[in-house]
């Protein structure tokens, strides 16, 4: 079990959702009073909702809109085990239909490293979103051209590693994988007419930044790409300032939402 990380905050509000193949996952909401905008947090590989690195994004943004944050399978509280970003769409899909049912008329998903490639992988294959932030993503797998991924390879594909992910990282995963689904590049051209912003750091040491160029050129307007000086990789790396810039860009990503909102309902 994780150690006992304190709430977001004294006003969040947590629940056990279920994914639709039955996993059940840890998840907070920050509620953001006068808001109709929610962001998805989805957190990177290894993390939890609730650890100081990935408190602090959610926190950070949950200034500018409402916040819905969970673990991930195989992660923190939650059940199941760690596909990688396969699997991980069903539980960004219970996540947003939990934003959706408190009630939030724009729903926007913030992925970070794995949780990046989720929330494209999501909203490509099963929609349901009004934007996306996809933060120090890869954009396809198998990538082990970095000391980091080429360890973090070495966890995932060796029984020791599983043990090492499973005890020292607090990550449990998959022994037996399925056929290799589609990758992030693969499919991050169907997210459109939804806003895609890309995210990525100039020194990020995960992830070369012919990853984010490669899935800006891919995907459809509208589409933004900010490649932000100084900054590493995900949670660990993410600066006040950036998460702060993240969220006075919400009402940028929801404006196509809103304007076809107000030509439908005169409101």
């Amino acid at each position: 079990m994780p150690r006992p990380y304190p709430p977001l905050a004294a006003t969040a509000q947590t629940r056990t959702l279920t994914t639709t193949d039955g996993v059940r996952l840890a998840a907070s909401h920050l509620p953001h009073p006068g808001s109709d905008v929610a962001v998805v947090v989805a957190h990177g590989f290894s993390g939890h909702h609730r650890k100081p690195w990935q408190a602090k994004v959610a926190q950070g943004l949950a200034e500018h809109a409402g916040v819905v944050a969970f673990d991930f399978r195989g992660h923190g509280a939650s059940g199941g085990v760690s596909t990688l970003g396969d699997l991980e769409v069903l539980d960004v899909a219970a996540a947003v239909a939990w934003a959706r049912q408190l009630g939030y008329a724009y729903v926007v998903t913030c992925g970070w490293s794995m949780g990046g490639s989720s929330v494209i992988r999501h909203a490509a294959l099963m929609g349901g979103v009004d934007a996306v932030i996809s933060v120090s993503a890869t954009s396809r797998w198998r990538v082990r051209d970095t000391r980091p991924m080429r360890r973090l390879h070495w966890i995932v594909e060796r029984r020791l590693g599983r043990a090492v992910g499973r005890h020292l990282l607090k990550t449990r995963l998959a022994t037996h994988w399925a056929d290799e689904p589609e990758s992030p590049l693969d499919v991050v051209g169907r997210i459109a007419p939804a806003p895609l912003l890309v995210v990525h750091g100039d020194r990020d040491s995960y992830f070369t930044l012919e990853h984010p160029n490669a899935l800006y050129a891919a995907a459809n307007e509208p589409k933004t790409l900010w490649l932000v000086p100084g900054f590493a990789h995900a949670e660990s790396g993410a600066t006040p300032e950036l998460l702060d810039r993240i969220g006075r860009y919400l009402p940028t990503l929801v404006a196509p939402g809103r304007a076809a909102r107000m030509a439908r309902f005169g409101a």
